[in-house]
Parts: C-alpha cells; structure tokens; sequence
C-alpha cells in the first residue's frame, strides 16, 4: 500500500501485474466493485468487511461512460470517486474499469475473493444479470464470491434527497408517486405487456449524423468551412419506435415503405431488434428516407440538415399493397401504433383503414421541417390514444395562445381519445382522460446530450403502456422516464433497454 490516495489509484494493466507479485508472496487478494457515486458509510462498512477476507483490498469504479443510472448520474466524475475511494485507509488500491461489468476487472486481478454487498444475494433480483457473469468469471480461475452482511444506505436516495438532483415539486411528486408503486410492481407490469400483438406503422427513416469539425470562414464566401470528420447511422422513425418497442414485447409487426432506389435494407435488418417482424413495401424510382445532418464534433451542435426523400405521393399500385398488407394484419393486433412523420406515407386511404380496422389506435402526428403545417393530427377522425408535443398541438388547432388544458381537451373530444399525452420537453408531460382528468408529469433530465429521438421513446413506450391499461400517471412516469434516458442517447444510436428504464425507475422512486 502507498502514502498519498493519488498514488493507490493504478490502470487495471498496473494492478494486474502486481497482482501477481502479491500471489507469489502468498497474500490473498480482495476485489470490490461498483460505481460509488457517492461514498457513504455503508460503502466504509462494506470495504471493512471486504478486506477482512484477505491482504490486499483492490476497488473498481465503472467509468462515466458505463453508469447507467439514468440522466444525471454519475454525480461525480470517475477521477473523483477514485480519489475518494482511494483516501480510505482500508482501501490498498483503486482502479477505474473501463467496462460495463466487473468480469474484465476480475479476468485481469484474479482475486481469491470478490466481495458484493447484501443487495446481490439474492441473484435472480438483479435486473441486469451482471452479478451470475461476475460469478462465473471469479469461479473460472478458483477464486469465491462473498456477500457482507451490513447496514446499507441508498446512493441514490441521499443524491436525490440531499444534493438537489431534483426540484423540490419534482421530489413530491416521486414522493406520492412511491406511495402507490413500488419498482417490483412496475416491472411485473411491463414484463405483462410482453404477450401483446403490436402492429406499428409508420414512416421508416436512416438519420445520419456527418460529424465535423470548424475550419474557419472562407475567403471567398459568407460561409463557415468545416472539415469532415467521420459519419453515423441510425435506424429512425418508425423503425426506432419497433425497436424501443420490441424491448418490453416479443411479438411486434412492423409496416413501412422503403424506396426501391436505395433501400438501406441491409442496414435496416442489421439494425432492428430480431423480435420484430418486418414488413415492407418497395418504392419503385424512390429512396428510403433519409436524414443527414450535419453536426459539430464535441458539442454535438447540429449545423444544418439534408434531406433524401420523396414525399410526392404513392402510386396506385403501391397504395394498393401497403392497403393489402395492413387490413390483413393490423386487425389481429391488441394495439397498432402509428409513428406519422408527414413523408407520405399515411395516404387518407391508409388512414381511414387505420381507423376502421384498428381494435385500439395510437397515434403519434409529428410536424417538421419536410411537413409543417400539412401534417397534423387532426387529419385522423378517430385515435384511442394521441401523443403529441404542444407545438402539434396548437398548429393542429390553428391556436398559438388558449389555454394548453381547453386545446387538450378539445383534441380529445375531436378524436374519441381515451388518452391524450402532450409532451413539453423540459417541462415533462401532461395526460388526460376523463376518466382520470389532468396529470403532470416533470421531466427528469437535467441535461441533455441530444434530444433527436426522445419524443418517439416516450411514445414507444407509452402506447404499449395505455393498451395494456395502466393507469394514466403510471404512464405518464415510464414514458418521461424513457424520454429522460433518451436524452443521454446521441441520435438513434441504441433504444431505451428495458432494464437501464427499471433501473432508473427505482432510483426515482428512492425518495
């Protein structure tokens, strides 16, 4: 062990190698890990019982880029938590793992013992399935996996509650929230959705993202140069939604249209969930949709976009399959989801067999540059659930200033909606029914790296919520969960998984 906390603080290629030298002299070596965002005095309690074990007590920090505790967290950067780890005088050594999981660390140290706290006893309750893998890797080279049986404190509890990660509404608000859900009876809800037949149609778009970076302003031109740097796909639109989808249900059908031209389809099948089940119709002379924007590398500033799309209308022959393919599908389905970006797609044919043979309809109507003012929600005469930002709304009403409640329920009574969500960004949501009447719902996301994406995960995550029949607030909170954990999500790069939504739901509710 060494004097200062900064010089306890070694690469993994650094504590392996000493991990050898410590075997060969007969010491036992101890391995804890986790993410300590904030070190407490059941974490002290912890590692004290850890080093009983053996000689040389060795503590792993995940990394920043592997936390996956939602918007805001880590509260403290990786070097921090490593330094205050490493201040402890129970604690040999530290090391920063650059990895989702413990198992390379332990590969690397090959410790006689790895310590978890009383929380992963029970195995079959970590969502994440992390702790088997961990055992596993432990036991490949003979060492034992122990658990410590001590008081524990919540991180996330004192984060929330002490260091003002929230406002002070949006913490009464989990409050009331954690009176009427515990995160085991959420979960047990959205492993339910599981069985239902989900159709979603909609407008299927490759979002690239051409990263750049300033080169200067011409000398020839009013223009700001920029140097390529490298570029990006993203499965978006519609097929986004099937994938945020398909993350809490088997059994989704996906119908769109792809140009003939340039199909991206070999992307496309690459990209999308294997739960999915495709369905596409071929665009002759046309291209898939494409978004490219352009975008600066760092800041993640968006410079300007370039669109490939023709939006002119479908052929007769064409309307005629997609018509085909929907009436001999959607009417099977518990729920079809309709994610409208307005490129031409939804034809008033395939709306009205939207609305006829549709069991439970939900829309989502979304305005954009390629579309405004032409695509509004409105066009539909019925839909069982609409969600919406507030813009869509009021371009939809052709009203910039009455009051946001009198325009929802002025939609809802339009359409026949059981539920309207209109989504505010920072500002979160807000549901109605008649049945239930108003809810807000805060946002959860502080910061953001990018919110190109976000409205559609909290649509996809909504819609299979509202047609199972969860209650208006319960949705309300997944779906502004998934939009906050979409947020830290660059584009379309990866859906809102399952269990990092659990996972962020139960910090939430640690109140």
């Amino acid at each position: 062990m060494e004097g200062l906390p900064e010089r306890k603080i070694k690469t993994l290629d650094e504590i392996s190698l000493l991990a050898k030298g410590w075997k060969e002299d007969g010491r036992k070596i101890v391995h804890c890990h986790g993410v300590f965002d904030l070190v407490h005095l059941g974490h002290v309690r912890h590692l004290r019982s850890a080093k009983s074990y053996g000689d040389i007590l060795v503590v792993s920090v995940t990394s920043d880029r592997f936390v996956k505790r939602g918007p805001g967290r880590p509260v403290f950067k990786e070097a921090y938590r490593a330094e205050a780890l490493a201040s402890l005088e129970v604690v040999d050594y530290v090391c920063i793992l650059d990895f989702p999981t413990a198992v390379e660390g332990i590969k690397a140290i090959k410790p006689d013992f790895y310590v978890k706290g009383p929380d992963y006893k029970e195995k079959e309750k970590d969502l994440t399935g992390k702790i088997i893998e961990e055992e596993q890797a432990i036991k490949a080279h003979g060492g034992e996996i122990v658990f410590t049986e001590d008081i524990t404190f919540s991180s996330s509890r004192l984060i929330n509650n002490y260091l003002d990660a929230y406002p002070r509404e949006t913490l009464q608000y989990l409050k009331g929230i954690a009176e009427k859900y515990t995160v085991e009876s959420i979960a047990d809800m959205l492993r339910g959705i599981d069985p239902l037949k989900i159709v979603i149609v909609g407008d299927a778009i490759i979002d690239q993202y051409y990263y750049c970076s300033p080169m200067g302003k011409s000398s020839k031109a009013s223009i700001v140069a920029q140097r390529y740097e490298s570029d990006e796909n993203f499965a978006g639109g519609s097929l986004a939604t099937a994938n945020h989808v398909a993350q809490i249900c088997s059994n989704v059908r996906l119908i769109s249209l792809l140009g003939e031209e340039r199909s991206y389809g070999a992307f496309i099948n690459e990209m999308l969930n294997p739960y999915i089940e495709t369905h596409f119709v071929k665009v002759p002379d046309a291209v898939t949709t494409v978004k490219r924007r352009y975008v600066e590398l760092g800041t993640n500033t968006k410079l300007f976009e370039v669109c490939f799309l023709d939006d002119s209308g479908l052929s007769e022959e064409v309307e005629d399959d997609l018509l085909g393919l929907l009436s001999d599908t959607i009417s099977e389905a518990d729920v079809v989801i309709v994610s409208d970006f307005g490129h031409g797609m939804i034809t008033p044919s395939v709306m009205e067999t939207l609305c006829e043979k549709s069991h439970c309809l939900a829309i989502n109507v979304q305005t954009n540059s390629a579309n405004a003012g032409f695509n509004l929600v409105t066009k539909f005469r019925r839909a069982d659930m609409v969600c919406i930002d507030e813009r869509e709304l009021r371009l939809a009403l052709h009203d910039r200033y009455s009051p946001l409640k009198d325009l929802v329920v002025q939609v809802s009574d339009r359409l026949g909606c059981k539920l309207v969500i209109i989504t505010r960004g920072k500002e979160g949501s807000l549901s109605y029914s008649k049945e239930e009447g108003f809810i807000a719902t805060p946002a959860f996301a502080g910061s953001s790296v990018d919110i190109v994406g976000a409205g559609d995960a909290f649509f996809s995550y909504a819609a299979p919520c509202f047609a199972a029949g969860f209650p208006s607030d319960l949705i309300g909170l997944i779906g502004n969960a998934a939009g906050s954990i979409a947020v830290q999500i660059v584009g379309n790069r990866e859906p809102v998984k399952y269990v990092d939504l659990i996972k962020f739901i139960g910090r939430l509710l640690k109140v």
